[in-house]
């Protein structure tokens, strides 16, 4: 069971990335996937989750409007979106997942103890 996250680089203020999380060894979409982000300094915070069965997505307001979740079971990868950049979406993103969702809910989605796998980190710097 393994998660990789990728996509994350260096873009300007205003730019857009494109993150994916890929899954081995097990189907994604069966799944509630969020992202996380944790900058220097500070606790690891949730960005954005996609339930299990895709009705339910979640983001949180410091994004909202700029990114967005998505999913592609052909590639069992999940997406975020990234666009207006700001320096401070600047941080370590990763991925996780937790089996149908069972820990993750409108109010859960953005803890980290709601997850039970986690992806490596991909750096995005947002920066002149």
């Amino acid at each position: 069971v393994q998660l990789q996250a990728s996509g994350g680089g260096l873009v300007q203020p205003g730019g857009s990335l494109r993150l994916s999380c890929a899954a081995s060894g097990f189907t994604l979409r069966a799944y509630a996937t969020g992202w996380f982000r944790q900058a220097p300094g500070k606790e690891r915070e949730g960005v954005s989750c996609i339930s299990s069965s895709d009705s339910n997505t979640y983001y949180a307001d410091s994004v909202k409007g700029r990114f967005t979740i998505s999913r592609d079971n052909a590639k069992n990868t999940v997406y975020l979106q990234m666009n207006s950049l700001k320096p401070e979406d600047t941080a370590v993103y990763y991925c996780a997942a937790n089996y149908l969702g069972i820990k993750v809910d409108g109010s859960s989605w953005s803890e980290v103890f709601s997850y039970d796998y986690w992806g490596q980190g991909t750096q995005v710097t947002v920066s002149s």
